[in-house]
């Protein structure tokens, strides 16, 4: 197949093309030609005003399901939902049934996800079963494939496991993923501690239930060497906590939920259990902390946080409710709506880099690794537009700016209506 796309503004930082609107010529899934004025015929032409292209967006957290939970999604669905939310490839949560914790699930990860458009990525549990004492065996699953290892949304309580991990990994140069949450602190929390969680009656988790563990985490990498990436930071302690860190010299990377960068501890007041996530939606301060971090770099990327959940598990109250929202399929409309399309698109295709996968170009001769979309317009986030199974969005009803036009991988392309022929 041809693909032809006109007049598009490129977005790639990296890149001498950054800002330039040109015409991509691709055959065969390679990028044949890149110019400001490309006339050949094509089997897709695809135009329109307000269109950019970036190298496809990396999301470092995604769950779906299989194996285990294939009532919240499978894998091929998934990667589906991805592909059509512009996201060419995605980290892999080991959270399933039975937990990514073997060479033997990692290989069957790979094996539901082998030629796809949109590439998985598995994260490797850090701990047999994700149960914070005994490692996992990480050399098997790194050679099979997993490229980060970590415990989803949980903390070894013990630091020692966090040290003989990082002395580990540090051989293998890949990366520890530690979610960080004192457990004692948080207690049974599942809103932000404030004003807002105790006029709705909601139990709170400090902030410095996060930033006390970023902090021990951090001086255990200092002694252990290695990497250390932080998943969903929430704080603005943790952003200041993780500053000092790189400005120290550690090896240090963290990412940042849409969750948190679209909602505050207010959003709780509706007792919507579609809102429940975890880390909760913090203060007002907190956001725009975020918000810094991801401008002045500390926050090196954005995940969308992906957890579908059943209709059991979220409609009951609040209180029980499991947390997690979908994210994949309107993650760009609705961010963009607090950020500007540079540092969007940045954080968006950040991710790669961090774990030790290379990032693709847009550049002649190199394979068509691409995510196309629209600056403008909006679009109400709705259940007839969400292409999730399971439909539990945070973000119901909330007005986005601009849409995802398409994704091009593995010489596949999923092209959404827009001005084509």
């Amino acid at each position: 197949m041809t693909i032809l796309l006109k007049n598009v503004t490129c977005y790639d930082s990296r890149s001498s093309l950054h800002l330039k609107r040109t015409d991509i010529l691709i055959k065969e899934g390679i990028i044949q030609q890149i110019s400001s004025q490309i006339d050949a015929s094509a089997d897709r032409v695809i135009s329109g005003d307000n269109l950019g292209v970036s190298v496809g967006w990396f999301d470092t957290s995604v769950q779906f399901g299989e194996p285990g939970f294939e009532d919240r999604g499978t894998i091929k669905n998934g990667l589906q939902v991805a592909a059509k939310s512009g996201f060419t490839g995605i980290l892999y949560e080991p959270n399933n049934n039975p937990v990514i914790d073997t060479q033997a699930q990692v290989l069957f990860a790979l094996g539901k996800s082998a030629n796809e458009l949109t590439q998985m990525y598995p994260i490797g549990a850090l701990t047999v079963e994700q149960n914070g004492r005994d490692l996992s065996n990480i050399y098997e699953m790194h050679l099979a494939g997993a490229v980060a290892f970590g415990d989803y949304k949980k903390t070894p309580d013990d630091a020692n496991v966090l040290k003989l991990a990082l002395q580990y990994t540090k051989d293998l140069n890949t990366v520890v993923i530690c979610y960080s949450l004192d457990k004692k602190l948080a207690g049974k929390g599942f809103a932000s501690e404030g004003v807002a969680a105790t006029k709705l009656g909601l139990k709170g988790i400090p902030a410095l239930a996060e930033s006390v563990e970023i902090s021990r985490n951090i001086e255990v990498l200092r002694y252990a060497g290695g990497k250390l990436h932080f998943p969903t930071i929430s704080t603005a302690e943790s952003v200041a906590v993780i500053r000092r860190a790189k400005a120290a010299g550690l090896a240090v990377t963290c990412s940042v939920s849409m969750n948190n960068i679209m909602m505050t501890e207010d959003d709780y007041s509706d007792f919507d259990s579609n809102k429940k996530v975890m880390p909760p939606p913090r203060s007002s301060a907190d956001q725009a902390a975020l918000i810094d971090g991801l401008k002045d770099g500390t926050i090196d990327c954005i995940t969308t946080d992906h957890a579908p959940r059943t209709l059991e598990e979220k409609m009951v109250e609040f209180e029980i409710a499991l947390p997690g929202s979908i994210g994949l399929d309107y993650a760009f409309g609705c961010l963009h709506t607090k950020l500007e399309t540079e540092l969007l698109i940045d954080k968006l295709t950040a991710g790669r880099a961090l774990f030790g996968i290379a990032t693709p170009q847009i550049k002649e001769g190199e394979k068509a690794n691409l995510t196309i979309f629209e600056t403008a317009g909006t679009v109400q986030v709705g259940s007839e537009n969400l292409y999730s199974s399971c439909k539990n969005a945070a973000l119901l009803g909330f007005e986005t700016k601009g849409k995802v036009v398409g994704s091009i991988n593995n010489n596949q392309v999923v092209i959404h209506d827009t001005t084509r022929n």
